[in-house]
């Protein structure tokens, strides 16, 4: 995580720092990258839970991975487009509530 938040740094440092447009690129690179990491684990879920396919999540695994290393990534954009804005207004509101309410 410590290269996620070097990057995140640097590019809200970039923006000027503390406003809306470093808050929104830093927010766009962690949906990106929650999405990049959740994936693989949502269509080894997804899978299991069609029916009887598979026996087990193992057997899922080994027969996704026959598929191609990118089959894991398979409805990444739909998943992107969903986690993506989501992640973006989170991170934005709470910046924003964090200014009108300081901690004390």
């Amino acid at each position: 995580m410590n290269a996620l938040w070097l990057l995140s740094s640097g590019i809200n440092a970039e923006y000027g720092g503390d406003n809306t447009a470093g808050h929104f690129t830093c927010s766009f690179i962690a949906g990106t990258a929650a999405t990049v990491i959740t994936q693989p684990f949502d269509v080894v879920k997804t899978r299991v839970m069609q029916g009887s396919r598979y026996s087990g999540v193992i057997q899922c695994i080994v027969a996704t991975a026959k598929e191609g290393p990118m089959s894991f990534f398979k409805g990444f954009v739909p998943a992107w487009i969903r986690l993506s804005p989501q992640t973006i207004l989170t991170w934005i509101l709470l910046e924003k509530l964090r200014k009108v309410f300081p901690a004390s």
